[in-house]
């Protein structure tokens, strides 16, 4: 897991030193601050280290994430993430499992990385972005436009998720998600098999009541649900934004592209999810982290600030939070307090201003 993150001059973000990271982590502010650039910081290191020496790649490290630099952020070029509000160099370190990652980009900016510096053994395990925006309307566009064309436009978020999706659930995994393999007395007490990480799967195809499939005939995704002991199939254009989110999810877990020791960055849990489908989703999210997977949360909404602090206080689960306020990153902890932060105050006048109106 990621253990620390430490950025200087990095597009919008001019200082942070994000310690003390836990495996769920939340970023709050306003549109605008930079919450999405940082899971995408985050997020090109990660799977920088993930694609160095994984098979038989003879990429160097700093080409794969030049590379990913340029297809996460689409800038005009990578010197344009260096701050324009500042003459020093852009410099990037992560910490992950205690070993240090790091890097600079100078100006000018010559296509090069520089202070380059990996103590991170190769990673087996998969990282994935899940954006606010949903993609299997758009899987075969985001795959033409990107792996034959080579065109700008969707990002490697997008990209990486739907080569994601093209693995098929495995049988066996299957099998353990609906507990015809293991029950709770004899299965394992942690990892992708145990009875908590099976509930939680389960909860997700309740909480959407089907599951995403691919048709190779007509090169479409659908969503399937059973009714009245038959199986019907819904085109993804007259399916539920919020469903498609959650079944994304559902997918990755279910053909083992995701496992214990894979980091999830989500942009917007609550787009598109009504109140009760984003308590229920944290939910899930709280007890995969229980057994190892990561999660970095941006939000603006008060609804997901308020159900994470709750989970906080109930499972005494430390909650690092990140938030932007006055021009500066504070740090705080949901397993102590609600931070002070503007979407927070604004939730609170809103409703003391009700209960005023409710007494004249």
């Amino acid at each position: 897991m990621i253990n620390r993150a430490e950025l200087k001059n990095f597009g919008p973000i001019k200082q942070l030193d994000w310690q003390n990271l836990g495996k769920i982590n939340l970023i709050i502010g306003n549109n605008g601050c930079g919450k999405s650039f940082l899971l995408k910081a985050l997020y090109s290191a990660v799977r920088t280290l993930e694609d160095y020496k994984r098979g038989d790649n003879p990429d160097r490290p700093d080409h794969i994430l030049l590379n990913k630099l340029w297809w996460t952020f689409q800038a005009e070029g990578v010197g344009n993430l260096i701050s324009y509000t500042s003459n020093a160099d852009l410099s990037f370190s992560l910490t992950l499992n205690n070993h240090e990652f790091s890097y600079r980009l100078t100006k000018p900016f010559r296509n090069a990385i520089s202070g380059w510096n990996n103590d991170v053994p190769p990673r087996k395990d998969n990282s994935i972005f899940l954006p606010a925006k949903e993609i299997l309307s758009f899987y075969n566009i985001i795959l033409k436009s990107r792996q034959q064309d080579q065109l700008l436009g969707f990002d490697d978020t997008y990209l990486d998720l739907a080569r994601a999706l093209q693995t098929p659930p495995g049988k066996d995994f299957m099998d353990a998600a609906t507990r015809e393999i293991w029950t709770k007395d004899d299965a394992p007490k942690s990892g992708c098999g145990s009875w908590d990480f099976q509930r939680a799967t389960s909860n997700l195809i309740g909480l959407i009541g089907g599951e995403i499939n691919y048709d190779e005939t007509t090169n479409r995704w659908y969503f399937e649900k059973q009714e009245f002991n038959k199986k019907e199939r819904y085109a993804m254009g007259a399916t539920s934004e919020g469903i498609k989110k959650i079944a994304v999810l559902d997918r990755l877990l279910k053909n083992g592209y995701l496992n214990e020791n894979s980091i999830i960055f989500i942009d917007e849990p609550e787009s598109t999810l009504h109140p009760e489908a984003i308590s229920t989703f944290l939910n899930i999210i709280a007890i995969l982290a229980k057994h190892g997977i990561q999660f970095f949360i941006a939000s603006h909404s008060y609804f997901v600030i308020k159900k994470l602090f709750l989970i906080a206080q109930e499972q005494k689960l430390s909650i690092p939070v990140l938030s932007y306020e006055n021009n500066e990153w504070l740090q705080s902890d949901l397993k102590d307090e609600m931070p002070d932060n503007p979407i927070i105050n604004e939730s609170i006048r809103l409703y003391e201003e009700e209960v005023d109106l409710a007494f004249k």
